[in-house]
């Protein structure tokens, strides 16, 4: 009984992610929301891998007076990442759809026609479909960075894993839904 139900529970967070492999691409979108850093670090392992030469970084709100955006570029300088890859996008949006709904026609305004989405594993298909629904005219692959909370896909085991899911699941259906 005890594997017949991890089953289940791999499988409802299996329908969170949509992480692809990643491919060359003319920029990478790296989503806001991550404090932890992993998804703009992400995005340098990417770059510096050669996969796109710019970064656009999200997240208008802030933290301590700073936004977001600026927060995860700093980060990411410390890291090693040059500062003149990044593009910080400070558009006020508060969920993936109205991120979006301003990053796609900066994207087209630049001439982008391939975008990598870097996010976390659990926001990947919202955010891959969101992205592709607004901009099929668009080249949309999600790359998802590393989550702990997301306990390599056994989120069911630790406290913030459950919360992340439930969380991410009630945004997923209220999409999928168009609530």
């Amino acid at each position: 009984m005890a594997v017949f139900s991890q089953q289940i529970l791999w499988g409802l967070g299996a329908v969170l992610v949509a992480s692809e492999a990643p491919r060359k691409a003319d920029i990478e979108v790296v989503l806001a929301g991550d404090a932890g850093g992993n998804r703009v670090l992400k995005a340098c392992e990417l770059l510096q891998e050669g996969y796109a030469p710019r970064i656009l970084m999200s997240g208008a709100d802030t933290y301590y007076g700073t936004r977001e955006s600026l927060l995860a570029i700093n980060l990411a300088v410390s890291r090693g990442c040059p500062r003149e890859v990044f593009i910080p996008s400070n558009e006020p949006a508060f969920s993936t759809l109205e991120e979006a709904t301003h990053i796609i026609p900066a994207l087209r305004k630049m001439g982008v026609h391939s975008v990598l989405v870097v996010t976390s594993p659990s926001h990947t298909a919202r955010a891959r479909r969101i992205y592709r629904r607004l901009a099929p005219d668009l080249e949309i692959h999600t790359v998802a960075a590393r989550d702990p909370h997301w306990n390599g896909g056994y989120w069911w085991k630790i406290r913030q894993g459950r919360k992340t899911w439930l969380l991410e699941m009630t945004k997923y259906l209220t999409d999928f839904l168009r609530l």
